[in-house]
């Protein structure tokens, strides 16, 4: 009954799919989370078992989806890595992707592997599922039967689903006890060091749902009593009181509420509200006259906001050069935003194009910063659905470009052409943010959604031949799968510390984004109780995306 409704509604098994798929990634062994990929691809692979039948066509839609936005999302990274201060992090992705590369065809050579199970092997050994879609189009288009590039294709996710939970694993356990042993550093104190170089304090992290009591920024109302204050203009009170490290707020003159100019004079008895950084606050303001609680002044709208850096002129900048910019005066930066990664918050932190920065301030005055810094976003719910059609249709037509690498002519796919214009309408939308918006939740949708279903009817069309290609593999695959997952990344630690002399936290942090890992990042910061990993991650995950999702159809070509 069930398997008759199912294959009389495809649909409906794609989303019991989906549902059964997240709900398996949700699963812990350990450490490990299986995840949403895995856990879509066995959920695909189980209910492919009742030999349903999905037209190809749903599955590129929502690979084209998944690879717009993926490209959307690291766009502007990617062609910042382009500039000088990025290139040892660039050539560190290029020496990692290419000895993936070579590794998995010389492994899958040696073990008599047919191109599917090779394809399978670099998809999974290096966490990157792209490279199922790219390699799947480019054997479709071998001079085979089809009968045989069927066999090929479905035996991609057999090898994939392997060797991505032993790569993954060993990945993760090399990175955070093999690799710092390798260095000889303690990952904590070396963090520590790190810190105090880039920002002269340490960093110090908290459990999940945690931060520290601490506050930087603080706001306080104060009554005006000391005649030394009286008299003067707010201007000449905040040049006074630590150099403008404090803001005025509001001010109660008598009985009017007033929002303070720079020539506003200061009266007996005024009461102001006061924002400066906790210790000017203490160390500053105990003259001026007594703390006093006015809940009517002190309730005023403050906005807490992201603006997006798209201005040249704050490009380079550090954290503290911006703080002391004219145009920051009364405002607070809480956080940067750098390809939906929180990185340090520290004076040193260089800015670059395409930065997030969350800020608060009073509306009026967060406007008037947004336009010196670049975009105000508004938190506006809608996409803009234009941009990313006319992306993808760019995109595809792009893909159908081909040329002829060892015999076999080779394409972008329409595929992979989303992914390309998604870097490039990524990068346009970083630059001109006005145009080309993805909220953050539809942007998972794309992203997470989209990967998922391709995943799931990749699992779905490999269902009824899985378990023989599995058994046919043999269990040779596992070393196969530790293999690729190491041998390059064990190549790049040391290239990267001792050619390019990279910081060893960065370097870590840097081999996860050229393994495209998030799994290993967040498990390098955990290790090192750091957040500055993330600063080696970004641009050689941009790069890396492109790199390994080209080498799926050269892989093929290779074994062809």
């Amino acid at each position: 009954m069930v398997t008759a409704i199912l294959r009389e509604h495809p649909e409906l098994a794609l989303f019991l799919c989906l549902a059964l798929g997240f709900l398996i990634g949700r699963i812990k062994i350990g450490t490990f989370k299986i995840g949403v990929v895995l856990g879509t691809l066995f959920a695909g692979v189980l209910i492919g078992q009742l030999d349903i039948e999905i037209p190809g066509i749903v599955k590129t839609i929502f690979f084209d989806f998944f690879l717009f936005s993926t490209g959307y999302k690291v766009g502007p990274q990617f062609f910042q890595g382009f500039k000088k201060n990025a290139f040892p992090q660039l050539l560190l992705t290029l020496v990692i992707c290419l000895a993936c590369l070579l590794v998995a065809y010389s492994v899958s050579v040696f073990l008599g592997y047919d191109v599917g199970t090779a394809a399978g092997l670099l998809a999974g050994a290096f966490s990157e599922s792209t490279v199922i879609g790219t390699a799947s189009d480019a054997i479709s288009h071998l001079n085979l039967d089809d009968a045989e590039k069927t066999r090929l294709i479905n035996n991609i996710p057999v090898a994939y689903s392997v060797t991505y939970l032993v790569g993954a694993t060993s990945f993760v356990f090399f990175l955070t006890a093999i690799a710092p042993k390798l260095l000889g550093i303690d990952l904590v104190k070396e963090s520590e060091q790190l810190a105090e170089i880039i920002s002269g304090e340490t960093e110090q992290e908290y459990g999940p749902g945690m931060k520290s009591a601490y506050q930087r920024w603080i706001i306080r109302a104060y009554r005006i009593t000391n005649e030394k204050w009286i008299g003067i203009s707010i201007s000449e009170f905040e040049r006074l009181i630590s150099n403008k490290n404090i803001v005025i707020q509001r001010i109660r003159h008598k009985d009017q509420l007033l929002d303070p100019k720079p020539d506003t004079i200061i009266h007996k008895d005024d009461v102001m509200v006061i924002m400066g950084q906790h210790g000017i606050i203490l160390d500053s303001l105990f003259s001026v006259g007594p703390e006093v609680l006015d809940e009517e002044l002190l309730n005023f709208p403050l906005a807490h906001l992201d603006v997006t850096i798209t201005n040249k002129a704050i490009e380079g900048m550090t954290v503290k050069s911006l703080r002391k910019s004219s145009f920051y005066h009364g405002l607070m930066l809480n956080k940067i935003t750098r390809e939906n990664h929180e990185i340090p918050l520290e004076s040193k932190t260089v800015l670059n194009r395409g930065d997030i920065l969350n800020l608060s301030g009073r509306p009026a005055k967060l406007e008037e910063a947004a336009k010196e810094i670049g975009y105000l976003d508004r938190l506006s719910p809608e996409t803009d659905i234009i941009f990313v059609g006319l992306g993808i249709v760019l995109g595809g037509l792009l893909g159908l470009l081909s040329v002829t690498l060892f015999g076999v002519s080779i394409t972008l796919t329409t595929s992979g052409g989303a992914l390309v214009m998604g870097l490039i309408f990524g990068w346009l939308h970083s630059r001109t943010p006005v145009f080309g918006r993805i909220p953050e939740p539809a942007l998972w949708i794309f992203d997470n959604v989209g990967l998922a279903a391709f995943i799931g009817l990749v699992g779905l069309a490999a269902g009824p031949s899985f378990i023989s290609g599995l058994k046919e593999t043999g269990f040779g695959i596992l070393l196969a799968g530790v293999a690729v997952a190491l041998i390059p990344h064990i190549i790049g630690l040391y290239f990267g510390r001792y050619i390019l002399k990279i910081n060893p936290i960065i370097l870590l942090g840097a081999q996860t984004g050229a393994g495209t890992s998030t799994i290993g990042l967040k498990a390098v910061q955990d290790a090192s109780g750091s957040k500055f990993p993330v600063l080696g991650y970004t641009i050689p995950y941009a790069l890396a995306n492109i790199l390994l999702t080209a080498f799926g159809p050269i892989l093929v070509g290779m074994m062809s």
